[in-house]
């Protein structure tokens, strides 16, 4: 005679069923083992769970086990490869990123991973004879999604640098960034020489003296930090020169468009940049460059939207796989606009 509890089977060697067993979620048959399925809600609710318990997690589509103190991944595993890779900045995390040009290859399973594309900034416009005050560079346009499907296979990756200064001239657009062969994050316009309008671009480029207009935006407005972008990227559009005589405007940033210049004695500041802890810490991405005046340049993001710099130039060069805006610069003399910061791509899994 066999005893069946709710906790086991006893008095017994051998259970004998014509087609399967049914004990709750789990069924028994001669070719195969169902086990039970919850959510991660469902699975986190029940941590006590005894040690060698088998789930079937429908939240991330895998089967897990409990260790006794977490839920070990049994089924698709996730194995990649590509850029630099960190596991110690972010817990739990695995960091892949890229300064330059390379490939993040899945070697195997499929995964919902976090992916940052930033093109580069565009360069500060130039002063000369025919007008000194110039626009701030844009930013490039910032891609983010939180949930991005990868699967086996290679995905090549471009980083774009930044655009440069011309001598006496509008800055040179950035370069895009790119990721596999759907996600670009474009490059920044670049900022106005005087009397013309700065260029479009992910975020465009500040316009010149007389009121001259900023470039336009390829990406989206509204974006806030760590959220979400449209397939377009976040970016917004560059301001335009001030009246005659005065200001040139701000490059546009990734989170808001740049100032215009204006009556006090300063450029337009570059458009703020957005935040984000992809990598673990919160870094500040894709400000616009300062506008600059006969005299005072503007407070520029410089790469990094954090205005307080107050010279004869619109602010810095835009930092380094930060995707800034270049500072503006004024001269008489075709001294040169100063360059954008290149871009970055950074993916990152749970591990």
């Amino acid at each position: 005679m066999a005893i069946v509890n709710f906790n086991s089977i006893s008095g017994v060697s051998t259970i004998s069923a014509t087609s399967s067993i049914t004990v709750g979620d789990t069924v028994i048959k001669n070719t195969s083992v169902t086990i039970g399925s919850t959510d991660t809600t469902g699975r986190n609710a029940g941590v006590s769970t005894a040690t060698g318990t088998l789930i079937y997690n429908s939240t991330d589509n895998v089967v897990q086990v409990y260790s006794g103190t977490r839920w070990d991944q049994l089924s698709n595993i996730f194995s990649a490869t590509g850029g630099t890779v960190d596991t110690t900045s972010r817990s739990g995390y695995k960091i892949h990123t890229f300064t330059s040009p390379g490939t993040f290859t899945v070697d195997a399973g499929t995964k919902d991973v976090e992916l940052l594309v930033l093109g580069g900034g565009g360069a500060g416009g130039s002063g000369g004879s025919g007008g000194y005050e110039s626009g701030g560079g844009g930013a490039g346009a910032l891609y983010y999604n939180d949930s991005f499907s990868v699967q086996i296979g290679p995905y090549a990756v471009t980083v774009g640098a930044g655009g440069a200064g011309v001598p006496g001239g509008s800055g040179d657009n950035g370069i895009n960034s790119t990721f596999g062969t759907t996600v670009t994050g474009t490059g920044g316009g670049g900022g106005a020489k005087g009397s013309s309008a700065g260029k479009a671009g992910g975020c465009g480029g500040g316009g010149a003296h007389p009121q001259t207009a900023g470039g336009s935006a390829t990406g989206a407005s509204g974006g806030t930090s760590d959220s979400n972008s449209p397939t377009s990227g976040w970016g917004n559009d560059g301001a335009p020169g001030g009246p005659t005589n005065s200001k040139g405007g701000g490059g546009g940033g990734v989170g808001t468009a740049g100032s215009p210049g204006g009556s006090t004695p300063t450029g337009g500041p570059g458009g703020n940049g957005l935040a984000y802890s992809i990598t673990g810490t919160s870094v500040t991405r894709g400000g616009g460059g300062g506008g600059a005046w006969d005299g005072n340049g503007g407070p520029g993001g410089g790469g990094d939207s954090n205005p307080g710099l107050n010279n004869t130039a619109g602010g810095t060069a835009g930092t380094a796989n930060t995707g800034g805006g270049g500072g503006a610069m004024y001269s008489s003399s075709d001294q040169t606009g100063f360059s954008g910061g290149s871009g970055v791509v950074i993916v990152a899994y749970q591990v």
